[in-house]
């Protein structure tokens, strides 16, 4: 079982706008609310890859209950800790090729719904083989959360995917999380290192992952990816395709690597089958959305090279 974990989860609205700008107002017809947060597009996408997953996080209020609602519909399983707070919403306006994003912050939790939480994912590791944790955390959170976390599944032998940013990360990397995905701006600005080239990411990578963590990869969009695994470096490429939304391109690969892993693959079949689905995300006008049998076709044509 696949255990997903989104410490700031959000209804996220998306409108469609033609012609949007500031200080003008505009009506639509065309708009989506769905159960957002990176954890939750990484859960979506597991699910329709056909593999076991629960969704855990901590949810309040009634768009936390407008939320699950939406995880049901979907037939995704979840358990999710009730707190005080009102669980966020986050909007996006499209206008032709331009995205606009209005982000709330997400509510204010309490020291001992934080270790209430602790308790509910101790329960939950019980039945879990991989765990996945995305995204940015609740206000009131320690920053060192991921770390505690990675910490309970390594004593359990359960690889933890960490895919979290700035001091969250930097803190989780002590624990040695199995998985980790900086993009190529993030890696730029943790190593102040100016990232020209495949070298000058390896020269970033080296320096602040190697030994720490099991398998690092850098992002390249449509470019593809960087891999460190084991020590060996790995260049995968993806053939051109029609991005319609490249929004939740990131938590779909992170979706994939996880069923490549909990399914046991090769490491070379489980990275084609990670980049894959970030690959057949872009092709959907949905979020964290991927086709199966596209994903499958998409992996034909991925190259994995051993550096």
């Amino acid at each position: 079982m696949i255990t997903t974990i989104t410490l700031n989860p959000s209804i996220d609205r998306r409108y469609f706008i033609q012609d949007f700008r500031t200080g003008q107002m505009f009506r639509t017809t065309e708009y989506e609310d769905t159960a957002g947060g990176k954890g939750l597009n990484v859960t979506r996408v597991v699910h329709l890859l056909g593999s076991p997953v629960i969704a855990t996080g901590l949810l309040g209020g009634k768009s936390g209950e407008s939320l699950e609602e939406k995880l049901n519909q979907s037939g995704i399983t979840h358990s999710f800790l009730k707190i005080n707070g009102e669980t966020r919403t986050c909007i996006a306006i499209l206008s032709g090729a331009e995205q606009t994003e209005v982000l709330e912050p997400g509510p204010y939790v309490a020291e001992r719904e934080v270790d209430t939480f602790r308790m509910h994912y101790d329960k939950l590791l019980e039945r879990a083989s991989v765990v996945v944790a995305s995204g940015s955390m609740m206000r009131g959170m320690p920053v060192t959360l991921y770390r505690d976390l990675i910490n309970k599944s390594k004593e359990k032998g359960i690889p933890f995917l960490l895919d979290t940013s700035g001091q969250a990360l930097m803190e989780a990397i002590e624990a040695g999380p199995s998985f980790i995905k900086p993009n190529k701006e993030e890696l730029e600005a943790a190593s102040g290192i100016l990232l020209k080239d495949d070298q000058d990411m390896i020269r970033a990578v080296d320096t602040l992952f190697r030994g720490k963590v099991e398998t690092v990869m850098v992002s390249l969009g449509g470019n593809g990816a960087l891999f460190l695994h084991e020590g060996s470096y790995y260049r995968v490429r993806i053939p051109k395709v029609l991005v319609k939304n490249p929004v939740g391109s990131g938590d779909s690969t992170v979706a994939g690597y996880a069923v490549g892993l909990e399914r046991e693959y090769s490491f070379e079949k489980r990275i084609a089958l990670a980049v894959a689905s970030g690959t057949a995300n872009a092709m959907e006008e949905a979020t964290g959305h991927v086709n199966p049998d596209q994903v499958v076709n998409l992996m034909k044509q991925i190259t994995v090279e051993k550096m």
